[in-house]
């Protein structure tokens, strides 16, 4: 059931690189199209421009250096223990991880279960994981995509929640296809966090249902 929220979503975004994601997130929510509040950018590389893009628009940018962290039996869980006390301190409602090149454990993924989305570059579960575009056009796909996704303890294995596919084309590279993806992450990300925001995922086991939508309007998106 949609809820009418009196406050702004608390979003926190986890990102290990450029941040393209994390823009088409901050340009939505000030264009009023996601009633959200990013509250914290979060990165394991200190010169990530994703965190330039944070303090651009005035946001709090983390750097949590992983360093520290090597060498313990731990360390994958103790890096995350660190992440999670600083989503709590600023309490965080939803994550985004956006190009997080780490693998996130049980210590965010349980505490954070069904609030945790990540978007991919395929048409999930086709091809999960890296390389992904040139494996759709090895495979002779005539359609490949992206995929936003609850964040599971599996990769790329959580609950689908929205999609947008475009068409492979014959001349197609890695690159190319990878460009007109990247338009479409641009949209549906930011539709999945309003989406959140408004109460509308609804998760049934592997499936998540959106009330109140057209599946072909919200569910899938087919780009031509």
């Amino acid at each position: 059931m949609s809820i009418n929220r009196t406050t702004p979503l608390r979003v926190a975004v986890l990102a290990s690189g450029r941040g393209s994601n994390l823009q088409a997130v901050i340009d939505a929510i000030e264009a009023g199209q996601a009633q959200a509040q990013i509250v914290a950018v979060i990165s394991n590389k200190k010169d990530a421009v994703a965190l330039e893009r944070a303090r651009k628009h005035g946001l709090t940018d983390i750097f949590v250096d992983p360093k520290p962290f090597v060498g313990r039996p731990d360390s994958r869980d103790a890096y995350d223990r660190a992440l999670l006390e600083i989503l709590q301190q600023h309490e965080v409602e939803l994550v985004l991880l956006a190009g997080y090149m780490k693998i996130v454990t049980a210590v965010l993924v349980n505490t954070y279960a069904n609030r945790m989305m990540n978007i991919h570059p395929s048409l999930l579960p086709s091809f999960p994981g890296l390389d992904v575009q040139k494996k759709a056009i090895d495979w002779g796909c005539k359609l490949a995509g992206c995929t936003v996704h609850f964040v599971t303890e599996g990769v790329d294995e959580g609950p689908i929640i929205i999609q947008a596919a475009v068409p492979v084309l014959d001349d197609d590279t890695p690159e190319t296809l990878a460009a007109r993806i990247l338009v479409q992450e641009h949209k549906i990300y930011p539709r999945a966090v309003q989406l959140f925001a408004e109460g509308s995922l609804r998760v049934d086991g592997r499936r998540v249902f959106i009330d109140g939508a057209k599946p072909e309007r919200e569910e899938i998106i087919s780009a031509s």
